[in-house]
C-alpha cells in the first residue's frame, strides 16, 4: 500500500476514528512488519535471566523473524562493561536454513557453537561465521575440485547480527543500524517506572504461558493503553477492587505517544454506586473459597518519588506498560511478568507471558507472585477476558469491511502527545496517542 492510497482511505487527521482496514488489511501488515519490527524500533526478546551461563540461548521473535538471545563468552577485560548477550537471526547465511531448533522441552538450551543441519556451516556464539566443509575444495592427486571462490570472506558471511540493548536484565534488540540509543527510545517520562520494577534487583525466573490469539497485534497493545474497559469487563477487577474507575490513578505517555504506563492503586472492593451500578461484571455477592488469592503484601519498592511532584511519593498496586510494539511489562499487586507481542498475520498473535520474581524473594514471597499470576494468562481469571474479547472486536471488523471505524473519543479527541498525564481512567487518550504514532511511523 503506498501513503496516497492511505490517506485517502484513512478520512480525516485525527485519531479518534481507527479505521477497520488498520486491523484487517494484510498489505498494511507486511508494512507494518517492515517499518516497525524490522525497521527503526527496539522490540523485546527476553530476560537475561534466561539464558544464566556461557552458550545458553532462548529461541525469540522480532515480528515474524525468529532470532536468538545467547549468552556469548566474553574476555576478562570486558567482563565489567559487556554483559555477552547476542542476538542474531536464526537463519543460515548460506541458504537461509532457520538451523536452530526448539529443544523438545521448551525455547532454551545451551551450545558451544551453532551447527547449521543442512551444509554443516559454523557458527560462533556471536554469529561470525567459524567455517564450513570443503571451502578449499577436495584435493584429488595434484588437482583441487570445487571450493569457495578465492575472494570469499568469512568474515563478511556470518549471520544476521541485531544491535542489542540490555537495561536492568530486561533484553531488546532492533535490525535497524539507525534506532536512537534505547534509553532514548523509552524516554524520561517512562523510565522510571520501569526502574521502579528492575534497576538494581536479581530478577528469578517462574514460569511462562503461551497462546494465540485471533486478533490483530495492536488491539493487545490497545487493551493496555485502555483503563476504560477493566472496570467493567473483567468481574474480578470490579468485584474485588483490583481496577475500577474509583481508583486513584494516572496515565503517562512518552513524547511521541507511542510507550505508556497505566498507574493505579487497589481500593478495597465492596461496592460504589457510582462506578458499580448498571455494570454487570460487579458481582456483589461474590466471594472466594481460597482467599490467598488476593493475599496482597506491599513490597517496598512499589514506593517511588512522583517524577511529575517533586517532594511527593507514590505507591501504586497497578503499572501496565506498553513499550511500542512489542512488548507489555505488568505489576498487578505481587504478581510480575513480561507479555510478548509476536504476530502471527493481520489477523492473529502469539502472546508469551514470562512471569518473574526478585532472587532475594522469600520462599513465601515466590508463592504469592506464582498464585497471584492465576489471574493472569491464557485461562486467567482477568486475561481470559481479553483474549476472547479481542477475538469478538476482529471478528466484527471482518464482517464490515473497508468502511468501517472504531470510536475513540472517551475524554476528547485530542491525541494528549506532550500534555501533562492524564489524573482518572475514564479516558481513551492513551490509544490516540498511539495511533498518532503509528500514523507517522507508518508514513500514512
Amino acid at each position: 500500500m503506498n501513503a496516497p492510497q492511505a490517506l485517502v482511505r484513512w478520512h480525516d487527521r485525527g485519531t479518534s476514528r481507527i479505521p477497520f482496514w488498520a486491523y484487517t488489511d494484510p498489505e498494511l501488515y507486511q508494512r507494518e512488519l517492515e517499518r516497525l519490527f524490522y525497521g527503526s524500533h527496539w522490540s523485546y526478546v527476553g530476560l537475561a535471566i534466561e539464558i544464566p551461563n556461557t552458550g545458553d540461548y532462548k529461541l525469540s521473535w522480532v515480528g515474524e523473524r525468529q532470532v536468538i538471545m545467547v549468552r556469548d563468552r566474553v574476555a576478562p577485560k570486558d567482563r565489567g562493561t559487556d554483559p555477552g548477550i547476542r542476538v542474531v537471526e536464526n537463519r543460515c547465511a548460506h541458504r537461509g536454513v532457520r538451523f536452530c531448533q526448539p529443544p523438545m522441552d521448551g525455547q532454551t538450551g545451551n551450545a558451544r557453537s551453532f551447527v547449521c543441519p543442512y551444509h554443516q556451516w559454523t557458527y560462533k556464539l556471536n554469529g561470525d561465521l567459524a567455517g564450513l566443509p570443503f571451502k578449499d575444495g577436495v584435493k584429488e592427486g595434484e588437482c583441487t575440485n570445487g571450493g569457495m571462490p578465492a575472494d570469499f570472506d568469512l568474515s563478511q558471511n556470518g549471520l544476521t547480527k541485531l544491535r542489542v540493548a540490555v537495561l536492568h536484565g530486561l533484553v531488546f534488540a532492533t535490525f535497524s543500524a539507525d534506532a536512537e540509543p534505547f534509553e532514548q527510545y523509552i524516554g524520561p517520562a517512562v523510565m522510571p517506572w520501569l526502574e521502579r520494577i528492575f534497576k538494581g534487583r536479581e530478577l528469578k525466573l517462574l514460569g511462562y504461558n503461551r497462546q494465540r490469539i485471533p486478533g490483530n497485534w495492536k488491539l493487545m497493545m490497545e487493551n493496555i493503553k485502555d483503563p476504560y474497559h477493566p472496570g467493567l469487563l473483567h468481574t474480578w477487577f470490579v468485584t474485588f477492587g483490583l481496577w475500577r474507575a474509583d481508583q486513584k490513578s494516572r496515565m503517562v505517555m512518552d513524547e511521541h505517544g507511542r510507550h505508556a504506563v497505566m498507574i493505579s492503586r487497589r481500593n478495597d472492593g465492596g461496592e460504589n454506586k457510582a462506578v458499580t451500578e448498571g455494570v454487570t461484571s460487579f458481582k456483589a455477592n461474590m466471594t472466594l473459597n481460597d482467599p490467598r488469592l488476593l493475599d496482597v503484601v506491599p513490597e517496598p519498592w512499589w514506593t517511588i518519588d512522583d517524577p511529575t511532584q517533586p517532594g511527593q511519593t507514590i505507591t501504586p498496586t497497578v503499572t501496565m506498560m506498553t513499550l511500542f510494539p512489542s512488548v507489555i511489562v505488568q505489576q498487578q499487586v505481587n504478581s510480575l511478568s513480561t507479555r510478548h507481542i509476536v504476530p502471527r498475520g493481520a489477523g492473529e498473535f502469539d502472546f508469551v507471558w514470562t512471569h518473574f520474581g526478585f532472587a532475594d524473594d522469600s520462599e513465601e514471597m515466590t508463592t504469592r507472585r506464582l498464585r497471584q499470576a492465576n489471574l493472569f494468562g491464557p485461562a486467567g481469571f482477568v486475561s481470559a477476558d481479553d483474549g476472547e474479547v479481542i477475538e469478538f472486536s476482529q471478528d466484527g471488523f471482518k464482517q464490515w469491511g473497508e468502511a468501517g471505524s472504531t470510536l475513540c473519543e472517551l475524554d476528547g479527541k485530542a491525541d494528549g502527545v506532550g500534555q501533562p498525564p492524564t489524573e482518572h481512567m475514564v479516558t481513551e487518550t492513551l490509544i490516540r496517542s498511539m495511533y498518532a504514532y503509528w500514523r507517522k511511523a507508518m508514513n500514512l
